[in-house]
């Protein structure tokens, strides 16, 4: 049911999982899964939120997994890159036709796809009410899409950072495979580390931390659910 509430804070950085875009098929992009994240980004504007994205690539391209079976890092790395830019357009796509204003922008120059990345051009199109997707990543190699969230959240001085994937929060293990798994409904920046749970890579975790940047874990598969994390409703995990 929607409600008229306001937006808990002024700008947000949501991260959304590459898998989350391939729905049961497990890889590529589900059309019907994309247009379901833009109709819940549309609704969360509602509430009057200026909200940059930074998505995954895992749907296509995991450098990560590649260099493991003995690629080169860097390259494979470059090419996960490049996988987030595709479901970065297709997401612009996505959310135009639900008449949402977005601009995507790379940390690796391609000028006639995306805008490149510049720190105050982004500012200025979330003050003007557009959505900024960020691709490419850092434009680094060895450094994850969650590091890459973590730094353009403090860049354009987002007051928390959601994360949004296949899971409804934090869990002390692995729910897939342990039904007696604990949910968290508050944890902090240090038990996230000295226990090693998989909320986002140590580097994006310890970023965050440093910076005392809040970062909401939720479900993103249930439709809603970003208008109630930005409205403020108990979903999910806080670190804090």
């Amino acid at each position: 049911m929607k409600t008229n509430k306001e937006s808990k804070y002024k700008r947000i950085l949501l991260k959304l999982s590459g898998e989350a875009l391939a729905g049961k098929q497990g890889t590529g992009i589900n059309t019907t899964v994309i247009q379901q994240i833009a109709k819940d980004v549309a609704e969360a504007l509602e509430c009057n939120v200026q909200m940059g994205i930074v998505i995954g690539g895992g749907n296509i391209f995991r450098g990560v997994a590649a260099s493991a079976q003995g690629m080169d890092r860097a390259s494979s790395d470059y090419m996960g890159m490049l996988a987030t830019v595709i479901n970065a357009l297709a997401l612009q796509d996505a959310l135009e036709k639900q008449n949402v204003p977005t601009r995507v922008q790379t940390a690796i120059e391609m000028a006639e796809i995306a805008e490149p990345y510049i720190r105050r051009r982004a500012i200025r199109h979330l003050e003007k009410g557009r959505v900024v997707i960020f691709g490419a990543g850092t434009g680094n190699p060895y450094f994850t899409t969650d590091t890459a969230a973590a730094l353009r959240a403090m860049e354009i001085s987002a007051e928390i950072l959601m994360k949004a994937t296949k899971v409804d929060g934090i869990y002390d293990k692995d729910p897939m495979k342990n039904p007696d798994a604990k949910r968290f409904d508050r944890i902090s920046y240090l038990e996230v580390l000295n226990r090693g749970l998989e909320v986002m890579d140590l580097t994006a975790v310890s970023l965050c931390m440093d910076n005392k940047l809040p970062i909401l874990n939720f479900d993103l598969m249930t439709p809603g659910n970003i208008r109630k994390a930005v409205v403020g409703e108990n979903i999910g995990t806080i670190v804090h």
